[in-house]
């Protein structure tokens, strides 16, 4: 995919415009905030000029109150600003974030093969934060800043013009120095954001496989991986300082320059020569302090800026990808589902050119055990992957009840289908929590029947605190065959039409296996089941089996059949009945 960059246009449309009542009424509380902040230079001239030489105490006692006011209103518009943009721009990023979740979980399969999911949490969390910015104090400061700068430049050429002009050659030249720093600082922004990702993907992967690491006695090694990793980070940090440093140390110099050394020089020379009064002379150097401040204040606005369009660049990125749901050709509901399914000489790849399914032919009667054996590597979990709608064949077709599943809307497809991984996925909470992930208001009842089915309660009854037991992140508190005969029993609570089995069994002993194999017996019949099994010893009664080396079918038939055959599924039976 193309690589997008979000310009301040298409920010202003999505994200601004939308809400343009609200930015318009934050821009009138700025609008009267700034105006305020203006009474106290404009009053100093009078203050100076005539109500001090002339000892007027009925107008010092005016001023200063009118100048009480203006701070009073500029503290008070500051109070709604943050009500009205700062809130709103919170809201606005925990919505955001909302839909970019919402957004990823829409995405096929393939897309996070080859995506890390620690780099999808960055991407979903800290890149929208830039949304905060614009329209919230960044907005504020930017849009207020402006504000101030123009009017300042009006009150300012009214007192002096070639004052005024001479002030101007620096804050210019510190215009051009920002506009190429910006330039600069963008990309590494972006930068940032992508090496952000991959560390947090890796530490993320990191703390999951925290057993393997000191199992193999590789903290060491995976410390070095992460310390490399935030030496790319810093690396790239340094760059967008460095940048910044250049423009913090010439806004030091050149506006330095324009607010003292050319005021003294030829603001005192003017009032030597009585072109300005004293008052015009303290009310212009107030003036400039105040169009100078957002000056600075706006650079550093504009690095938020920068940093805040470099995030929504890869935000937009991953709203750009094609979910399942964007497939045009999947029209057709289904309301009810028979289960039966056939493979139509079905070829598929991961990458291009390296099939890794060729040709896969044959028919899965509804209700039908089928059962997928080979060696690893061989295609099992991916005609499972097919079959379950998570891939979609490169070449051939796919039927379900006599309708192409490529034309088939996939919601209404998937709530018919059951799955039982061979990781087991379990998340953190309650047994219960987890067997009633399918079907969130399902019956005290069903919960109970489908913990009998998968023979959970043989366990949990052993537990103080029964299904309301915390099982810990993935299930960690659990054996392997516990956590199986839970994500059995997710399975049985669903109902499913299509039941996908991939290594089912593969987790359990020798007592726990013989107990699921009961449940399984219950949990398959009437529904079209996939198996994936290497203890063949647990597939005997499939309606068909189907042998699969190198991507195509070996062999195809009853248990009894390939047994008689005496071919790959006669010799791998008795090799294993053999250990």
């Amino acid at each position: 995919m193309a690589e997008k960059k979000v310009s301040i246009l298409t920010a202003f449309k999505t994200i601004i415009w939308p809400r343009r009542n609200l930015v318009l009424l934050g821009l009138l509380l700025i609008v009267i905030s700034k105006a305020a902040s203006f009474v106290a230079p404009i009053s100093l001239q009078y203050f100076l000029d005539d109500i001090i030489p002339n000892k007027d105490y009925s107008q010092l006692k005016l001023l200063v109150t009118v100048v009480a006011v203006s701070f009073l209103l500029q503290g008070l518009m500051s109070f709604l600003l943050t009500k009205v943009l700062s809130i709103q721009a919170q809201y606005m990023i925990s919505q955001l974030r909302a839909q970019v979740q919402k957004q990823v979980l829409s995405l096929p399969i393939r897309f996070f093969d080859n995506t890390k999911s620690g780099g999808l949490v960055s991407r979903i969390m800290s890149d929208v934060e830039g949304v905060r910015n614009l329209i919230g104090t960044g907005l504020v400061q930017l849009v207020g800043g402006t504000i101030t700068a123009i009017v300042s430049v009006v009150l300012l050429m009214r007192v002096s013009v070639m004052l005024t002009l001479l002030t101007f050659v620096p804050l210019i030249i510190f215009a051009v120095i920002a506009t190429k720093a910006f330039k600069i600082i963008r990309p590494v922004f972006r930068d940032r954001g992508k090496i952000n990702a991959e560390v947090k993907g890796r530490l993320t992967e990191t703390l999951g496989g925290i057993r393997v690491i000191k199992g193999f006695n590789a903290e060491e090694q995976e410390a070095k991986v992460f310390e490399d990793g935030v030496d790319r980070l810093f690396q790239n940090v340094k760059k967008s300082l460095t940048a910044t440093a250049v423009m913090t140390s010439s806004s030091t110099f050149l506006l330095g320059l324009a607010t003292t050394v050319i005021m003294m020089g030829y603001g005192g020379h003017l009032m030597m020569e009585g072109e300005i009064t004293d008052g015009e002379y303290f009310k212009f150097t107030f003036l400039l302090a105040l169009m100078v401040a957002p000056i600075v204040q706006m650079s550093n606005i504009g690095s938020q800026l920068t940093e805040a369009l470099a995030g929504l660049d890869r935000t937009e990125e991953l709203m750009n990808q094609v979910t399942e749901a964007d497939e045009k050709d999947r029209t057709i509901i289904l309301n009810d589902l028979q289960g039966t399914m056939k493979f139509n000489d079905v070829s598929f790849a991961y990458e291009e050119d390296k099939e890794v399914l060729h040709n896969i032919s044959f028919e899965a009667k509804s209700g039908d055990v089928i059962a997928l054996v080979g060696s690893s590597g061989s295609g099992k979990s991916t005609i499972a992957g097919l079959a379950a709608s998570f891939l979609n064949p490169d070449s051939g077709q796919i039927t379900i009840d006599g309708q192409d599943l490529a034309k088939i809307d996939l919601t209404s497809f998937r709530q018919f289908l059951g799955v039982v991984l061979q990781d087991d996925f379990l998340f953190e909470g309650t047994i219960r929590e987890n067997i009633l992930f399918p079907r969130p208001n399902a019956s005290e009842e069903e919960l109970l029947n489908a913990v009998k089915s998968a023979y959970v309660d043989e366990f949990t009854d052993r537990f103080d605190d029964g299904l309301d037991t915390l099982i810990g992140e993935r299930g960690v508190k659990l054996s392997g065959g516990q956590r199986q005969r839970i994500a059995i029993a997710r399975a049985v609570l669903a109902n499913p039409k299509i039941l996908i089995l991939d290594e089912a069994t593969s987790n359990l002993d020798t007592e726990s296996e013989a107990l699921i194999q009961k449940s399984l017996a219950t949990l398959t019949e009437g529904r079209t089941t996939f198996v994936i099994a290497h203890r063949l010893s647990t597939i005997r009664k499939a309606n068909q089996i189907l042998v699969i080396e190198n991507g195509r079918i070996a062999e195809q038939g009853t248990h009894d059949e390939l047994i008689a055959k005496e071919g790959r599924y006669f010799n791998l039976f008795t090799y294993q009945a053999r250990i």
